[in-house]
């Protein structure tokens, strides 16, 4: 305790990475012990609370937070963003609070990027991505509440998040099509460790179970959410000799992939080959022909993300921590029964 740094300037409250570097730990391990998490030993734990009793330590609060919703993505490239960005919008006229969009990138932030965040003091973040361990000790540290939009992976029970019912739009994709009569189903998946991606293939195998229809592998190609990749997961399935008469893909912009890879190998759809989608962007409305798809709420998602964000940034507490919404399946011209 007696090598512990001194304070720079004995007037100003004393900081959570003070308490850190006093300690000998680092800024998430003390963020635990002031919120009462676990995971951090008891001779470590006793020592935090040492500096911070010595000092008289307090967690932050909502005061000195700007008026603004930090809207987080990876990358804004997805023709989605543009729905979310919508919802997020409008909320926040209605509260009369600003919105900063940011981007991080796909990899893992660096720290430069998230102080930036930090020091910005935002009054709640918005995150279309997935918020590291990391990531949400340094937002809580400073009292920046969040909150998760459609999580890619699994999360702590005590994160908050707004996400959609992506099992019971698979099953809803796939029940359409085996309504219709088709019995070789093929699925574009997305990555194998997306946790959307997964419950709709889920959703996919349990309409299939449900038809008593075998789930082939054979069948089931996994492929990141592009155009282009759902372009060549199909090719590969169309050039099967037992070709499937139907393919549900991920996403729309997969499906997209699979209208080129149909008409590359003279295939019309839906005579040939019934195509569904997932999300429902507006422009797969206008394709040829137009696309059925499973309809995600993208902008209600937002609109109910920032309302529970807003909540936690005004210091309330929330009526429950996560929130799915439901999809619903929209039926247009991309699928028909088999022709045999």
């Amino acid at each position: 305790m007696d090598a512990a740094p001194r304070r720079p300037d004995a007037s100003r409250p004393v900081t959570i990475a003070y308490i850190a570097e006093s300690a000998g730990v680092s800024v998430p391990t003390v963020s635990k012990v002031i919120n009462g998490k676990s995971g951090v030993s008891a001779e470590t734990r006793a020592r935090v609370e040492e500096l911070v009793n010595r000092h008289g330590y307090r967690k932050p609060t909502g005061a000195g937070r700007s008026n603004v919703v930090e809207l987080v993505f990876r990358e804004l490239k997805s023709m989605w963003a543009v729905e979310i960005i919508r919802g997020v919008e409008r909320v926040a006229r209605e509260h009369r609070v600003g919105v900063m969009v940011s981007e991080f990138g796909l990899h893992d932030s660096t720290p430069r990027t998230w102080d930036d965040t930090v020091s910005r003091r935002p009054n709640c973040v918005l995150s279309v991505a997935q918020l590291s361990a990391e990531e949400r000790e340094q937002l809580r540290a400073k009292g920046i509440p969040f909150v998760v939009f459609d999580p890619t992976a699994e999360l702590p029970d005590d994160v908050p998040f707004v996400g959609a019912t992506n099992w019971s739009g698979g099953r809803a994709a796939t029940r359409h099509l085996t309504a219709l009569g088709h019995r070789r189903i093929a699925m574009i998946g997305g990555p194998e460790d997306v946790l959307c991606c997964c419950a709709r293939l889920d959703g996919h195998r349990s309409a299939l179970r449900q038809a008593g229809l075998p789930a082939d592998p054979g069948l089931v190609v996994h492929a990141d959410l592009t155009r282009e990749d759902g372009c060549a997961a199909a090719r590969r399935l169309l050039a099967r000799p037992d070709r499937p008469t139907a393919i549900f893909a991920a996403n729309d912009l997969q499906a997209l992939g699979v209208y080129q890879a149909a008409r590359e190998a003279g295939l019309s759809i839906p005579g040939d080959l019934s195509v569904v989608g997932f999300d429902d962007l507006p422009v797969v409305a206008w394709v040829d022909p137009p696309l059925t798809t499973v309809h995600q709420p993208l902008t209600e998602m937002a609109v109910a993300a920032t309302e529970l964000a807003l909540t936690l940034g005004r210091g309330e507490r929330a009526p429950q921590t996560g929130l799915e919404i439901a999809t619903t399946l929209t039926v247009r011209e991309s699928t028909a029964p088999p022709r045999n």
